[in-house]
C-alpha cells in the first residue's frame, strides 16, 4: 500500500478523486492501493520551555537554549499554559496507523518549504523510516496532479528545502521565545511578544510613524504661468522655488509687467514602457490593497482558496517569472479568457499580436512559478473571490501584450532671467496599458505643438504655496513592499550590498507577521495607514537600537537561510550563530531599564468594577473573585483593542465584519453584553419588514466555552443559514 500525506482534507479529497479512490474512513481515504490523508496544517510543532524541565518567564532560566529541540504535537492556548490539541493527537494516531502500514511514502503538502517542515516533522515525530517521493505540483487541475504523479522526485532532493525550514524554525523558537521572556520579566506588565521578524517590522512602523509626526514642513513658493495655444491651454512653473514669499512676489509682479515669455528649449523622446511581470504573492497582496483594501492575510486566504478550486496555481510564490517548457501554455490561458466579460475583448486582440516573453526566465523561477489562472473557467464566484482572479487574469494579459509607446515632451521658457518648465505626455500607443489602465503621472498635461524661439503670451500668473513632504506612513501595500526590498531601506552601503537581493520573512509568511502585529495590539489602521499603538511604541522604545530591533542583522540571517537552501551552508553552523545572538539579545533586554505603565483597565460587565485587563487572546476580569473573562478571537476575527473599549463601555460592540462560520461562509455582526456578562450576537437588520412580519427570534449566547442555540421558526432559521448564516460550532 501507498500512503499520501496531504496538508488539508480538501487536497487530500482531490487526490481521492483522481486516484478513483471512494472508501471514505475515518480522517483518511482508502482504496486502489492508496491510503490517502491529511495534516490540518502543522500538527507537529516545537516543545515549549516546560518540556525540557524549564519554568517559563523565569529570569534564572533565561536564555532557554536546549541541547536538542524536541518536538510535540500541536499545542492549543488554555487558561493556565498550554495543552495537547486533541483533534491533531487523533490525526497523528491516523497517519501513525497508516505509515506503519505502507511500503512507501508520497508527500502532497504544499509545494514550499512550509509545506515540506509540515511533513518532514510528522515524519520525525513518528520516528518513521519508511522511503518517500514528493509530489511537487504548482495546480490542483487533473493535468498537473497527472503530471505530478507521473514525475514524483526522490524525498531527498529536497532536504536543502527542508533545512533552511528547519533551520528558520528554530531561530524564530530561539529568538522569539527569549526574547519576550526576557522582555516580559523585565517589563514586569504582562507579555510583550517578540520575534526575529516581527520586531524589526514592528520598528520599521514606528519609526516612520515618528518621524511623520515630528516632521516639521518648510514652507516654499512657486511662480506657475497659464498660457494657450493652438487651442490647448498649460502650465509652465518656474524652476526656481522661493523660501520667502515677498521674494516671490516681487518676481510675479516684474513678469507680469512682460505679459510674455520666450521658448528656449524643446525636448521629445519616446519611451517604451515594459508590460509588467506576472505577480507574485506579495505583488498580489499590495494590488489588493492598494486598490480594494484587501488585508494582506485577507488577499492570501483568497488566493489560497482560489488554488483549493482549482482555478489559479499555487498562490505562496515569491516569483515573478515563468519557467521555458510553460511558455506554450499561456496561448492556452489567454483563449480561455476570451469567455471572460470584462478581459475577453483584449483576450481576443492578443490572437493576432506576437507576444512578449519577458515573464520567461528558468534562472529566476525558485520553488514555484509565478502565480498564473488555470485552465478552469470559473462560475459563480462571490466577490472577493472574483475581484482576486480577475487581477490575476488581467495581469497575464498586461505581461504577454506589447510595451505602451508614449512621446514625452518638455520644453523651457524664459523670461527677467526666470526660467519656467513644462512637462507632457502623449499616448501613441496605448499597449499593455489598454488592460492594466493609465496611472495618473503627477505633472503631465497635454502640450501642443511649439519650436524653440517661439513668443507664448501669458494668461495668468498665480504664486502657488507649497510644503516639503515627509515620507508617508506605512500602509500594507507599502509595507509589504518594504519587507519584500528591506535592503533598500539601510543606509549603510555595505550593509544594503550585503542583503541586496533579500526580504524579511518569506512571501508565505509577510502576511502573518503583519497580523501578528495586530494581534500583539502593536500596530493598529487608521483609514488606510499602519499606525502604532500605545504599547507598540512602548515597545520600540524599550528595542530601538538593540540588535533584536535591527533589520540589516535580519536580513542577513534570510540571506543565510537562502544559503542553506541552496546547499552553501550547514544548519548545524547557522543554529549556533543564532544561539550566540540569543544570548546577546537576551542579555540586552534583562538588562534594560523599563518604566512600569500601569494597564489600562476597563470596567467589568459582570461586577462592575474597573478591573477587566485586555491580554493577546483574551480579556479577562482582574478580580480573582469575578472570574469573567472573554476570548478576543470570534469566529475567526479578533476584537481590536478599540472594539473591547466600546464593548465594556457601551454594551455593544462595533459591527464585527468578515466572520467565518464552519461551512467557510462570512457573515456581519454586533457583539452584545447581557446579563452577568454573557454575550450575545445581534444581526444588522437589512429588511426590517422580514422582522417586522416573523415571529423570528435568533440568538447565539456563549460563555467561555460553552455555546447555546436558542431558535423559534425554524424555517426561516433553515432560510438564514441557507444564505450564509451557517455557523453551528
Amino acid at each position: 500500500m501507498i500512503a499520501i500525506l496531504t496538508e488539508k482534507p480538501s487536497v487530500a479529497n482531490e487526490i481521492a478523486v483522481h486516484l478513483r479512490v471512494t472508501q471514505r474512513k475515518n480522517g483518511y481515504w482508502l482504496g486502489n492501493g492508496y491510503a490517502i490523508t491529511w495534516a490540518l496544517g502543522h500538527l507537529v510543532g516545537l516543545a515549549m520551555p516546560e518540556s525540557y524541565g524549564m519554568k517559563s518567564f523565569q529570569r534564572e532560566n533565561l536564555p532557554i537554549i536546549p541541547k536538542k529541540i524536541l518536538l510535540i504535537p500541536r499545542q492549543i492556548k488554555i487558561k493556565i499554559g498550554y495543552q495537547t490539541d486533541k483533534r491533531a493527537l487523533e490525526q497523528l494516531e491516523i497517519i501513525k496507523e497508516i505509515f506503519n502500514r505502507c511500503d512507501h511514502i508520497i508527500v502532497a503538502t504544499d509545494a514550499g518549504q512550509e509545506g515540506e517542515l509540515i511533513f518532514r516533522y510528522i515524519y520525525h515525530y513518528l520516528q518513521c523510516k519508511k522511503p518517500f517521493e514528493r509530489l511537487w505540483i504548482s495546480s490542483l487541475t487533473d493535468k498537473a496532479i497527472t503530471q505530478g504523479f507521473k514525475n514524483l522526485q526522490k524525498g531527498h532532493h529536497f532536504d536543502n528545502l527542508y533545512q533552511s525550514a528547519l533551520a528558520r524554525s528554530q531561530a524564530d523558537w530561539l529568538i522569539g521565545i527569549n526574547a519576550t521572556q526576557a522582555l516580559s520579566v523585565q517589563a514586569k506588565n504582562g507579555l510583550y511578544s517578540l520575534g526575529s521578524v516581527q520586531t524589526p517590522v514592528l520598528a520599521m512602523v514606528c519609526k516612520r510613524y515618528r518621524e511623520h509626526i515630528h516632521f516639521i514642513p518648510e514652507t516654499f513658493w512657486k511662480l506657475q504661468l497659464q498660457h494657450t495655444y493652438k487651442g490647448i491651454t498649460f502650465y509652465t512653473h518656474s524652476e526656481t522655488s522661493f523660501t520667502q514669499k515677498t521674494t516671490a512676489e516681487s518676481h510675479l509682479k516684474s513678469i507680469e509687467i512682460l505679459k510674455q515669455v520666450t521658448i528656449i528649449k524643446v525636448q521629445q523622446k519616446e519611451q517604451r514602457e515594459q508590460p509588467p511581470l506576472l505577480y507574485n504573492i506579495t505583488g498580489l497582496q499590495k494590488e489588493a490593497h492598494t486598490t480594494f483594501n484587501f488585508s494582506a492575510s485577507q488577499t492570501l486566504a483568497i488566493a489560497q482558496s482560489l488554488y483549493e478550486q482549482k482555478l489559479i496555481t499555487y498562490p505562496r510564490t515569491g516569483s515573478q517569472y515563468i519557467s521555458c517548457d510553460m511558455w506554450q501554455e499561456i496561448p492556452k490561458l489567454i483563449s480561455l479568457l476570451e469567455k471572460n466579460e470584462r478581459l475577453k475583448d483584449h483576450a481576443k486582440a492578443l490572437r493576432l499580436r506576437k507576444l512578449q516573453k519577458r515573464i520567461v526566465n528558468d534562472d529566476k523561477v525558485t520553488d514555484h512559478h509565478a502565480l498564473l489562472i488555470t485552465e478552469i473557467h470559473p462560475k459563480n464566484l462571490c466577490k472577493e473571490k472574483s475581484v482576486i482572479y480577475q487581477l490575476i487574469a488581467s495581469r497575464l494579459l498586461a505581461s504577454v501584450s506589447a510595451p505602451c509607446l508614449k512621446e514625452l515632451t518638455q520644453f523651457t521658457c524664459k523670461v527677467k532671467e526666470q526660467l519656467f518648465t513644462a512637462n507632457g505626455t502623449t499616448i501613441i500607443s496605448e499597449g499593455w496599458r489598454a488592460i492594466i489602465g493609465h496611472f495618473q503621472q503627477r505633472n503631465h498635461q497635454e502640450l501642443p505643438e511649439i519650436e524653440q524661439g517661439e513668443v507664448l503670451k501669458i494668461r495668468s500668473i498665480s504664486l502657488l504655496e507649497k510644503q516639503t513632504q515627509t515620507k508617508p506612513l506605512f500602509t500594507e501595500a507599502t509595507l509589504l513592499s518594504a519587507m519584500e526590498n528591506i535592503g533598500k531601506t539601510i543606509e549603510d552601503k555595505a550593509e544594503r550590498l550585503a542583503i541586496k537581493e533579500v526580504g524579511l520573512g518569506t512571501p508565505a509568511t509577510r502576511a502573518s507577521i503583519i497580523e501578528n502585529l495586530f494581534r500583539h495590539d502593536y500596530i493598529l489602521r487608521q483609514r488606510k495607514s499602519l499606525i502604532p499603538t500605545k504599547k507598540g511604541l512602548q515597545v520600540y522604545k524599550i528595542v530601538k537600537g538593540k540588535h533584536i530591533a535591527d533589520v540589516a542583522m535580519t536580513g542577513l540571517w534570510e540571506k543565510k537561510l537562502k544559503e542553506i537552501e541552496k546547499g552553501d551552508l550547514s544548519t548545524k553552523t547557522f543554529i549556533k550563530g543564532i544561539e550566540l545572538y540569543t544570548e546577546q539579545i537576551t542579555k540586552e533586554l534583562l538588562a534594560t531599564k523599563i518604566k512600569k505603565i500601569p494597564p489600562q483597565l476597563l470596567p467589568c460587565p459582570k461586577c462592575n468594577e474597573p478591573s477587566v485587563r485586555v491580554f493577546t487572546k483574551f480579556v479577562k476580569c482582574t478580580d480573582d473573585k469575578c472570574h469573567w473573562w472573554l476570548f478576543r478571537t470570534i469566529c475567526g476575527k479578533i476584537l481590536t483593542r478599540k472594539a473591547v473599549k466600546i464593548l465594556l463601555d457601551s454594551g455593544k460592540s462595533p459591527l464585527l465584519k468578515g466572520l467565518k462560520s464552519n461551512a467557510n461562509t462570512t457573515f456581519d455582526v454586533y457583539l452584545v453584553l447581557g446579563s452577568e456578562g454573557t454575550t450575545s450576537f445581534e444581526f444588522p437588520v437589512k429588511n426590517e419588514n422580514i422582522v417586522k412580519n416573523t415571529s423570528f427570534v435568533f440568538i447565539i449566547k456563549f460563555n467561555l466555552n460553552n455555546l447555546i442555540l436558542y431558535h423559534h421558526n425554524f424555517q426561516l432559521l433553515n432560510n438564514l443559514l441557507i444564505v450564509g448564516y451557517s455557523f453551528l460550532l
